[in-house]
């Protein structure tokens, strides 16, 4: 599991109570191509509280999209479409796969 941003001094509960409220974990697309190699990843995990919006953290990952995505043949430009959209809509959210993830390591302890 990557890093998880955005959760610099928030407490356990404090975090629990921002889930209730429709915070999420999310993750957002990019996509890098050299000619004939493209490649499409995934950002690093983001806490986003239920108050705030995702294009404050995504807007990055479609830039570096638009100026590096696109050159990649054939799929270049499918990746780099497929890649903003994702960011537009909000990201893919993870945050059940994350619980899952806290969970386990809880258990394991």
């Amino acid at each position: 599991m990557g890093r998880i941003k955005n959760t610099e001094g928030l407490s356990t509960d404090r975090l629990n109570d921002e889930l209730r409220k429709g915070a999420k974990f999310v993750v957002f697309s990019y996509t890098i191509s050299v000619i004939v190699i493209t490649s499409r990843r995934t950002s690093d995990i983001y806490f986003i509280k239920a108050d705030e919006a995702s294009s404050k953290y995504s807007w990055k990952y479609s830039l570096l999209t638009l100026f590096f995505g696109w050159w990649g043949i054939p799929f270049g430009p499918i990746f780099s479409l497929v890649s903003f959209y994702k960011n537009f809509t909000g990201g893919k959210e993870v945050t059940q796969e994350v619980l899952n993830h806290i969970n386990a390591q809880f258990i394991e302890s």
